[in-house]
C-alpha cells in the first residue's frame, strides 16, 4: 500500500509489502505516481533529497555557497525521468557555457549509469535541454527565424562587435567625442535588459545626454539590421517578445518542456525572469536555484527582488534550503558567516560542514602594494615547493587594476600564471580568424570591416567605405582588382563552408588570407599568436563532428556567447587571478584575498547607499567561500591607484572576522649589513 501526503518528501522501503516499493511524498497538488526505491538518494543529504524528490508544482531552493545546487539539479532531472518522465521534456537554464556544459555532464552521466530506469527506449531518447539564457533566446529565434522577419538565421554580434558599432553610430552622428561609447552601450544594455525598446527610450528620453543616447541607439539597430544581426540582449528581448505575443508559439514550447530549473535565479534581470515564465506551462513545474548572498550583478541589471518574490509570482510551492557546505573548512565558513550576517536584506542561512575545523585565515598588514605583492607571491612559492600545484591556487581583487603588482612580483618569482578577463576570443588574432568565417557564412559589416586589409593588402579607409556602403562599382584600376581579390576569397572560404569540418575550414581561411604567413614573419609575437590559432582550431573540432554547415554555426555561435570563465584552460597548471566577480562559481583549495582596504573592498560609490553596501558584503561572503583548505588576507597601509599615493584603513569586513579565526602573519625577516666608520 502507497502512502501519500504534503509535508517533507521521504522514501521508505521498510513498511510495505511489496519489495522494492515505498512510499513517495509528492510537492504541490499533481497525482501520486508509483515509483521504485529511489537509491540515487542515498548520496544526498535530508535537505538535498527534498529537493530532488519535490518535482511537481513551484520550488525554491536557496543554496549556500559549496551546498551541492548542480549536484541537486542533476539529481531532481534523474528523479523526474526515473518517475516516467522523457528527459527531452526537462529544460535547465543557466547563465555559463561553462555551467551549462558542467550540468549537462552531469545529468548526462547519472542518466547514462543509473540502475532505476524504467524507460523502455531511453537509450534512443534525447537528452534534456541545457542551456545558457542567451543560448535558449537565440534557439527560439531560430526555430522561427522567418518569423522575425530574418532570410536565413542570425549573426550575432558579440560585445566587442556591439562595441565597435556603437562608435560607428555615435561617429555617424558626429558625437564620437561627446560621449564614450563604452557607456552608451551600457545604458542600452540595461534598458534592454529590462524589456525597454529604442523607441520607448527615445520617447521618454529627458536631457541631452539621453537624446543622444536615444539616437545612438536608432542608428546601432539599424546597422544591426542591415547585417541580419543580434546583439547578446536581442536574444533575450526578442525570444521574450516573440513568446508574449504569440500565445500557440509559447503553448508549444511549455509542452515541449513540463520541467523547467533556472540555476542562479538570484542573477536573472527581468528580461531573463520574464523568458522562464513564459516557459513555464499550467501545471508549475518550475525548479529556481539560488543563493540571495551571492547577488553580486546588480551592477549589471540582476534584480535580487526575483528570487525574493519567487513564492508570491508561483504561490503553492515549496522553499527549501541547502546550508551544509561540501568545500570549505569550518575556520573559512564561519568567517563566512559573520561577514554575511549583517545583511539584513537577506533570508536567514548558517552554513556548516562535517569537515575539520582547517587552518586559521592568515591575515597580513602590508606597507604598500608591492609588500603585499611580494607576500602573496612568497607565500604561493611556499606552497609549490610543497608539492602544491599551482591550479590550485586563486588570487582575487576587488579591481582589475591591483593585477599589475601581483604580477611582477609573480613573474619575477617565476610562477606560471593566468589573468582571468584577458578574454582569448578578444585576442586580435583569433578575432580575425573568426570574422573571415564569419564574413563568408554571414556577410556581416564589422567583420568584413575587420579584415578587408588584414593582413595588408592595399584597402584602405575610402575604399573600405565604398565597400560598406554598396558602391564597389565606382571603384576603379588596380584599386578594384584588390577588393575583387578580398571577395573572391571570401566566396572561396563560403564555397568550402559546405564541404569542410569547422577545424578544417578554419585552417584553410587561415592559410589563404594570408594570416598563417604574416604570424610566421612576426619574429616577437608571431609564434605566439599562431598558437592562439591553433587553441581556436582544437575548440572547432568539438563542432566537427555535427552535420555542415550546422557544424560551424554552433562553433560561432560558441565563439560569440563566450563568457570570461569560459577562458579558463583547466588543463594549465598555473595560478589564476581575477576579480571577486569572474570568481563566482569556482573554487580553489588556496584563495588570497587581496586589497582590503575601505574603499578598495568595500568599494566606495559616491552618493550610493544601502543595497549597494550589502553587495559589496555579499562580494566578500563569495570571496571567502571560494577557498577549500586555506585563506590569506591582506591589506596596504598604503596604495597608488592611478598614479595617486594615499593611505588606507583596514576594510570593515576584517572587523567583522573574529580574532580567533586568524593568525597574524609578519614580514619577510630580511638580512641587514651594519656599516661601521
Amino acid at each position: 500500500m502507497l502512502q501519500g501526503g504534503f509535508g517533507r518528501p521521504s522514501v521508505d522501503n521498510q513498511s510495505y509489502p511489496e519489495p522494492g516499493w515505498g512510499r513517495f511524498v509528492l510537492c504541490g497538488t499533481a497525482p501520486y505516481y508509483k515509483v521504485s526505491v529511489a537509491t540515487h538518494l542515498d548520496e544526498l543529504n535530508e535537505a538535498q533529497r527534498e529537493a530532488v524528490l519535490c518535482t511537481k508544482g513551484p520550488l525554491l531552493v536557496l543554496a549556500g555557497a559549496g551546498a551541492g545546487k548542480t549536484r541537486v539539479i542533476a539529481h531532481r532531472i534523474l528523479e523526474i525521468v526515473r518517475q516516467g518522465e522523457d528527459p527531452e521534456r526537462i529544460l535547465a537554464i543557466t547563465f555559463t557555457n561553462k555551467a551549462a556544459r558542467e550540468m549537462r555532464e552531469r545529468a548526462g552521466k547519472l542518466l547514462r549509469e543509473s540502475r532505476e530506469l524504467s524507460l523502455p527506449a531511453f537509450a534512443e531518447s534525447k537528452p534534456p535541454f541545457v542551456s545558457t539564457f542567451h543560448s535558449l533566446g537565440l534557439f527560439i529565434i531560430k526555430e522561427h527565424y522567418r518569423s522575425f522577419g530574418f532570410k536565413r538565421f542570425p549573426a550575432v554580434y558579440d560585445r566587442a562587435d556591439s562595441l565597435r558599432a556603437m562608435k560607428a553610430a555615435l561617429k555617424e552622428l558626429g558625437a564620437d567625442e561627446e560621449l564614450e561609447p563604452r557607456l552608451a552601450l551600457s545604458i542600452v544594455s540595461r534598458n534592454k535588459g529590462d524589456g525597454v525598446t529604442a523607441n520607448a527610450f527615445a520617447e521618454d528620453a529627458s536631457g541631452a545626454r539621453e537624446r543622444l543616447i536615444a539616437r545612438a541607439w536608432q542608428v546601432y539597430e539599424r546597422m544591426l539590421a542591415e547585417d541580419g544581426a543580434l546583439d547578446f540582449d536581442d536574444l533575450l528581448a526578442r525570444a521574450v517578445n516573440f513568446l508574449r505575443a504569440d500565445a500557440e508559439v509559447r503553448a508549444g514550447y511549455q509542452k515541449r518542456w513540463r520541467y523547467l530549473h533556472i540555476d542562479e535565479y538570484q542573477d536573472t534581470n527581468r528580461i531573463q525572469s520574464e523568458l522562464a515564465a513564459l516557459l513555464v506551462g499550467p501545471e508549475k513545474n518550475v525548479c529556481a536555484v539560488g543563493d540571495i548572498d551571492q547577488t553580486i550583478y546588480t551592477w549589471r541589471g540582476a534584480d535580487i527582488k526575483n528570487i525574493m518574490r519567487f513564492e508570491k509570482d508561483y504561490p503553492g510551492g515549496r522553499t527549501v534550503i541547502l546550508e551544509e557546505n561540501y568545500r570549505s573548512t569550518k575556520n573559512i565558513l564561519a568567517s563566512a558567516n559573520e561577514v554575511i550576517a549583517k545583511n539584513v536584506y537577506r533570508v536567514e542561512k548558517n552554513l556548516f560542514t562535517q569537515k575539520g575545523e582547517g587552518e586559521k585565515l592568515s591575515l597580513y598588514r602590508a606597507f604598500d602594494e608591492n609588500d603585499e605583492a611580494h607576500f602573496v607571491a612568497r607565500k604561493i612559492d611556499e606552497l609549490i615547493r610543497k608539492k602544491t600545484p599551482p591550479r590550485d591556487i586563486a588570487i582575487l581583487y576587488r579591481a582589475n587594476f591591483q593585477s599589475r603588482a601581483l604580477e611582477e612580483k609573480l613573474l619575477a618569482a617565476n610562477i606560471p600564471y593566468q589573468v582571468l578577463g584577458t578574454r582569448f576570443f578578444e585576442r586580435a588574432e583569433v578575432k580575425d580568424a573568426l570574422s573571415y568565417l564569419r564574413a563568408a557564412v554571414f556577410g556581416t559589416a564589422p567583420d568584413i570591416a575587420r579584415i578587408a586589409n588584414t593582413p595588408r593588402r592595399g584597402i584602405g579607409k575610402i575604399t573600405l567605405l565604398a565597400m560598406l556602403s554598396g558602391r564597389e562599382d565606382e571603384l576603379r584600376g588596380v584599386v578594384r582588382e584588390k577588393v575583387a581579390g578580398f571577395r573572391a576569397l571570401i566566396a572561396r572560404i563560403a564555397e568550402r563552408a559546405e564541404a569542410l569540418p569547422p577545424s578544417e575550414l578554419l585552417a584553410y581561411a587561415v592559410r589563404e588570407s594570408g594570416l598563417e604567413r604574416e604570424l610566421k614573419e612576426d619574429k616577437v609575437e608571431g609564434q605566439e599568436r599562431l598558437e592562439n590559432i591553433r587553441e581556436l582550431m582544437a575548440l572547432a573540432r568539438r563542432f566537427d563532428g555535427d552535420p555542415r554547415p550546422q557544424g560551424l554555426q554552433l562553433f560561432l555561435e560558441s565563439a560569440a556567447l563566450a563568457s570570461d570563465q569560459d577562458e579558463l584552460k583547466d588543463e594549465a597548471n598555473a595560478v589564476r587571478l581575477m576579480t571577486v566577480h569572474a570568481a563566482k562559481g569556482l573554487e580553489f583549495p588556496y584563495v588570497f584575498i587581496t586589497g582590503l582596504e575601505e574603499g578598495l573592498f568595500p568599494y566606495e560609490k559616491d552618493g550610493e547607499e544601502g543595497r549597494d553596501r550589502e553587495e559589496e558584503r555579499r562580494l566578500m561572503y563569495v570571496a571567502l567561500t571560494r577557498a577549500q583548505k586555506k585563506l590569506f588576507l591582506s591589506y596596504a597601509s598604503m596604495r597608488t591607484v592611478y598614479g595617486l599615493q594615499s593611505f588606507s584603513e583596514p576594510s570593515q569586513f576584517l572587523g567583522d572576522i573574529s580574532e580567533s579565526l586568524l593568525e597574524i602573519e609578519e614580514p619577510e625577516r630580511l638580512g641587514r649589513t651594519i656599516y661601521l666608520e
